[in-house]
Parts: structure tokens; C-alpha cells; sequence
């Protein structure tokens, strides 16, 4: 069974839809209130989970309600959780969604417990926890200090890694974080938002990438939502990835089911280009059923998809 990794958050997500997204300063009345477990670094452990990885859970946990409700559910979806932690008197992350009805979403995060996951956390694990052949998967929304470190542990310790730099924050691009990272994958914005160039459109999303690969001197794959996403890199040069063609209900999550997805066809050692079709089939999927974690496809369902888009 395929090896992954992932260091991030594990929050609960408070979530309700609305006709639209509200502008600045308005009020809307939408529908009824849905909770469920959320965090960038949950919905991809599970992603990589249902898609068929051994997953370990790298976070920290609120020592609150939401917090051992949170671990209840990630025992019960199989991930291990030895090398996670739980932080003394501190509430839980906690992300407030609002999604329109065209399956756009605005979200707002209170991170918690996530922002105190702290390197020294990272160099008091074991060996183990960094399988060689396996790939670690993370996520911004836990200190970046912190992430750098899981990075270069993994790297030292025979790991392919995978950043999703989400939210995106410039401070990766400073000191050596990047040059322990494989593959960098930010969708349109988190490509503009680091690279400094716009990444609207598929051409300004391609020279946002080499930027982006230029200065990490990595692979970078862009999602582009139901485009697809880009793959860029130097030795396989730029590829459009297409996505199936899906009827669109909610986003919230379909990026960390991309990148769940990726990281386990990265570590079955596929080639990066068909590791981005596998993962821009899972993405399609989390986008026709509402939620984040309760969106996510089973592995036999995103090998039905791509068998379906195959054809006979």
C-alpha cells in the first residue's frame, strides 16, 4: 500500500450556502447551518485515504469539543494519528464557509490548536514517521517554520514531497524551504499571489508557473479549476491536464482532494503527468457533492470516472 504522508491543519468547518457570495458590508439569509470536520491537512489526509494510501496525520488538535470530535472521525476514517498532538487549553481550528449557489465559496479561518504545531514538534518525531519511498503532503495552514522542517525531514529521509501552498504566504519563498520541495501545486490565485504576475487565464497561469518554477527550481502544478490544471516542470515541459466534465455543486475542498490524490498516485511511482489526471479526477468529483470530507471520492469511484472518460 502507497506511503503518504501529510502535515497540516485539522479544523472544523461551520458552513452556509447563500444565493451568492455577499459583498463587503452586506447581509444575506441563506440556507441552514452545516458543521462537519474540515482543515486543508484533514481533507487531504482523507482524500489520500479513500484513494487508497496508508495516510499518518501530522496536526494539532484543540483540547476542546471540536478537537475530540476531530479525532474520533479521523480513527474512524483510518488515519494514523501517533505523531499528532493535542494542545493544552487551546480551541480547535475553526474555518466559517459561505458557498453560493454556483458553487463559489469565501471562507475565513480561526486556526487555533493549527498554529501551534512548532518545529521542535517535527524534530521530536521518530524516524518512522518519514518513510523513505512514501511522500509527504503539506499544507500553510499550519507555522511555515514548521512546515520547512517536515520538509526537509522528509527529503533527508527518502520522501518525495508535495507543497500545497495554501493560504498562500510569501515567507516559503525566503530562505531554503523551497529547495525541499518536488512539486509545488497552488491554484490560479496562490500562483499569482507568490509568483507576482496574474494567473487568470491559462497562458498568464503558464508564466506565473515558470516563475514559480524558476525560483524553487521544482515541479509546479497549477489547478485551474474546471479547466483542469497545469503541469510544469524541466524535464517534462508545460501540459494541460483537462478535467471531466461534471456538474458543479460546491468547491470547498476540491483542491486538498487533488492534492490527497496526487500524493497517493505519487507514491504508487506514477509519472507526474498521469499522478495529475488521477488527481484532477478526484477534484471533479469533490465538487458534485456538498461539503468538504463528505465530498470525497472512494478510489473505486475516481477509477470509474476515468474509465468513463477513457471510454471503451
Amino acid at each position: 500500500m502507497p506511503r503518504v504522508v501529510v502535515l497540516g491543519s485539522s479544523g472544523y468547518d461551520l458552513t452556509i450556502r447563500l444565493p451568492r457570495l455577499p459583498r463587503p458590508g452586506e447581509t444575506l439569509l441563506g440556507g441552514d447551518l452545516h458543521r462537519g470536520p474540515g482543515g486543508k491537512g484533514a481533507n487531504a489526509a482523507v482524500a489520500a485515504r479513500r484513494a487508497g494510501a496508508e495516510v499518518t496525520f501530522l496536526t494539532a488538535f484543540g483540547d476542546d469539543d471540536f478537537g475530540r470530535m476531530l479525532i474520533e472521525h479521523d480513527r474512524i476514517e483510518g488515519l494514523d494519528l501517533r505523531f499528532s498532538k493535542t494542545v493544552d487549553a487551546s480551541p480547535n481550528q475553526v474555518a466559517l464557509i459561505f458557498v453560493g449557489d454556483d458553487g463559489s465559496n469565501l471562507i475565513g479561518v480561526a486556526p487555533g490548536a493549527s498554529s501551534a504545531l512548532s518545529p521542535g514538534d517535527i524534530d521530536a518525531l521518530p524516524d518512522e514517521a518519514f518513510p523513505a519511498g512514501g511522500v509527504l503532503l503539506a499544507c500553510l495552514e499550519v507555522p511555515v517554520p514548521t512546515v520547512a522542517r517536515g520538509l526537509a525531514r522528509a527529503k533527508s529521509g527518502g520522501m518525495t514531497t508535495v507543497l500545497n501552498p495554501a493560504p498562500a504566504d510569501l515567507a516559503i519563498l525566503d530562505g531554503d524551504l523551497m529547495r525541499h520541495v518536488d512539486y509545488l501545486t497552488p491554484n490560479q490565485e496562490e500562483a499569482a499571489a507568490l509568483s507576482g504576475l496574474p494567473a487568470m487565464t491559462v497562458e498568464q497561469a503558464v508564466e506565473a508557473a515558470r516563475a514559480l518554477r524558476d525560483r524553487g527550481d521544482c515541479g509546479v502544478v497549477v489547478t485551474l479549476g474546471a479547466l483542469g490544471c497545469l503541469v510544469l516542470g524541466r524535464e517534462w515541459g508545460q501540459n494541460l491536464v483537462p478535467a471531466p466534465a461534471v456538474d458543479a455543486v460546491d468547491t470547498v475542498g476540491a483542491g486538498d482532494a487533488f492534492n490527497g490524490a496526487l500524493a497517493v498516485a505519487l507514491a504508487e511511482s506514477l509519472p507526474v503527468l498521469d499522478a495529475a489526471v488521477f488527481a484532477t479526477a478526484a477534484g471533479s468529483l469533490a465538487v458534485t457533492r456538498p461539503g468538504a470530507q463528505g465530498a470525497l471520492a472512494t478510489r473505486a469511484e475516481i477509477d470509474r470516472l476515468l474509465a468513463r472518460d477513457v471510454g471503451p
